[in-house]
């Protein structure tokens, strides 16, 4: 089988946005980057926002790959600002073959600075918060010379995972934008960043793919999967490729549809499944698919709440005959109030598990006991 298009030899599954050459579904943003950069338009920080998983990275790295390819060359003839872009110049392209390219692949162009979360140096764990001596590594780098006598660029992946501390001193450098300095801040949900950063960035909004882009882009990267599959990834998915194929990596579609199966048995839960299904997931090792088993649920909860709010007249789009018959018969067993008075218990109880406060398994009873309760 060969290996999809833009995976470089020996890896499987997607590249990191560092390393991806290619846009999808997101032509109106990169008009919006291309055109300010060669209007004199280019606000010193962008901040690039939208779901998880649907190419935000990607498109700052993309621009990063552009700004830093293009920077130096038009900086020195004049052109940065004002002017028509070159000829050859039609969005934000740069080519795997480019040198900047390769350089910014490898984290290793002297220009580009890239902040993320980081594992924590004495236990190896990720942290759950960008830390604050990374953000303030963004100062010292600023204030040296471009090493390529263009731009310097500064890429925040999950600038909304900052604690309090770390967006504090990065508010200190954005009030203060250095000559040629360019922030591109990337944020799931940019409601959780303090509003005088918020006001320091002109923001983009990036929305969610469509269907046909997601189950594309699933069936390219998990090429095992049948057609029938990759729809159904899309569907779960809402528009976002990182969502589908985390969950074809995960056998997702499996584990919906053991969710779906206790999810029919509603009021008269199968106790059985229901064990089996708790103990798999509150296992030692199954991070992954419990957050994988949960998230599902809570999408589909949700759709469940919005579908009763508009009185089970409006059916969520491309939902399945079996699933919506399920969805009338939940609806109708209790009232709206009481639907999201199990949203907002359930969500309580997730907060425990991932807080590791509640044993998973017993988390994952107590949810559906709750369910039950409300289905009578």
């Amino acid at each position: 089988m060969s290996r999809p298009e833009g995976v470089p030899s020996g890896e499987s599954g997607p590249p990191p946005p560092r390393k991806t050459p290619d846009l999808v579904g997101h032509a109106e943003a990169e008009k919006v980057l291309f055109e300010a950069f060669h209007r004199g338009r280019l606000v010193h920080a962008w901040l690039i926002c939208g779901p998880r998983g649907i190419g935000k990275a990607t498109l700052a790295f993309r621009f990063a790959r552009f700004v830093l390819a293009r920077g130096a060359g038009e900086a020195a003839t004049g052109a940065l600002f004002g002017g028509a872009p070159p000829a050859a110049a039609e969005n934000l392209y740069v080519g795997p073959s480019e040198p900047v390219f390769r350089r910014v692949a490898s984290g290793g162009h002297a220009d580009l600075l890239t902040i993320e979360r980081t594992a924590h140096p004495t236990t190896g764990k990720m942290r759950s918060e960008i830390a604050v001596d990374d953000i303030r590594g963004i100062a010292p780098f600023l204030s040296l010379t471009a090493a390529e006598g263009g731009w310097r660029v500064v890429v925040i992946d999950g600038a909304d995972e900052m604690n309090a501390n770390s967006a504090n001193a990065l508010l200190k450098t954005l009030e203060e934008p250095p000559k040629r300095g360019l922030f591109l801040l990337v944020a799931h949900n940019p409601g959780n960043l303090p509003a005088t950063i918020r006001s320091r960035c002109r923001m983009l909004r990036l929305k969610p793919l469509a269907e046909d882009h997601v189950a594309a882009l699933a069936a390219r990267f998990s090429p095992d999967l049948t057609a029938g599959e990759a729809t159904e990834l899309a569907r779960l998915a809402e528009g976002s490729p990182g969502r589908a194929l985390a969950l074809a990596k995960g056998g997702g579609l499996g584990l919906y549809g053991d969710l779906l199966a206790l999810l029919q048995s509603l009021p008269r839960l199968d106790v059985t499944a229901l064990h089996e299904f708790a103990g798999r997931l509150g296992r030692a090792g199954a991070d992954d698919l419990f957050a994988a088993a949960t998230d599902l649920l809570r999408w589909w909860l949700g759709r469940l709440i919005v579908f009763a709010a508009n009185g089970g007249g409006t059916p969520p789009v491309g939902t399945p005959a079996a699933e919506l018959a399920l969805m009338r018969r939940l609806a109708a067993a209790s009232s709206l109030d009481r639907w999201l008075e199990v949203w907002e218990k359930i969500n309580r109880l997730l907060a425990l598990a991932g807080g590791a406060k509640l044993e998973r398994k017993q988390v994952i009873l107590s949810v559906f006991h709750a369910l039950e309760n409300a289905a009578r």
